[in-house]
């Protein structure tokens, strides 16, 4: 993913909370005829304070990637949505679409059978948990027996990413006026309308204004930040 310094992700924190909210993720490789890609659900490694992720995949799927033999690239697809040049400010532009999204490469380490019975363990009660009656793995009518026939039917890994690339392009390049029509247009007003990019959006401003009024306390009120870039080649 090519990065822009205007919307390039760096703070772990951050990184980690995209990947703990977007746990269905995309696993590219690239396999003996090409390139393959899966979909699964992924999750931060609970022993790590890293951007270390760990999850697993059918052994069918598992024959075409050939996890831990080469390099494997993780796909979080955070909130992201079109926004129209009508919530801008008068003149001319061009719609785009915002988006965050994280990806992390590096060769996986394969799980052994009791690792990846716990990351198992671990995946289903994540999701069971918001139901008002959960069903573990190991509930009934699940026995030992079954659970195991699951566990060997899956090959599961740990990736702690060589390469992290991360972008959060949520209109940091437009005046603080479109920012703030377009959250709303995102939170109700819109047939585009999507609360979760709006909070986004509104968490990475509020961070930016932020960085904006410490840079103005440090340089005295004579010295002006710049003003956002409204070029086409930034809404890449």
């Amino acid at each position: 993913m090519r990065q822009n310094p205007s919307f390039t992700m760096t703070d772990v924190a951050e990184l980690r909370r995209i990947l703990d909210e977007n746990p269905w993720m995309t696993l590219v490789s690239q396999g003996p005829d090409g390139l393959v890609a899966s979909h699964y659900a992924v999750l931060l490694d609970e022993d790590r304070d890293d951007l270390t992720v760990v999850g697993h995949v059918g052994r069918p799927d598992d024959a075409i990637h050939g996890l831990g033999q080469h390099e494997l690239l993780v796909i979080a697809q955070g909130p992201h949505g079109y926004i129209s040049p009508q919530w801008y400010l008068p003149g001319p532009d061009v719609p785009t679409w915002n988006y965050v999204a994280v990806h992390l490469s590096g060769i996986p380490e394969i799980l052994t059978p009791e690792e990846n019975l716990r990351v198992l363990e671990r995946l289903v009660a994540r999701f069971e948990s918001a139901l008002p009656r959960p069903r573990l793995m190991w509930q009934p009518p699940n026995d030992e027996e079954f659970v195991r026939r699951l566990e060997r039917g899956t090959v599961g890994f740990r990736l702690t990413p060589t390469k992290v690339a991360a972008k959060r392009k949520l209109s940091q390049n437009k005046p603080d006026a479109t920012v703030d029509e377009v959250i709303v247009q995102l939170e109700a007003g819109s047939p585009y309308a999507d609360p979760r990019l709006a909070g986004e959006m509104r968490r990475a401003h509020e961070t930016l204004r932020a960085a904006r009024g410490a840079q103005v306390r440090l340089n005295g009120p004579g010295e002006a930040s710049p003003a956002p870039s409204t070029r086409p080649e930034e809404e890449l």
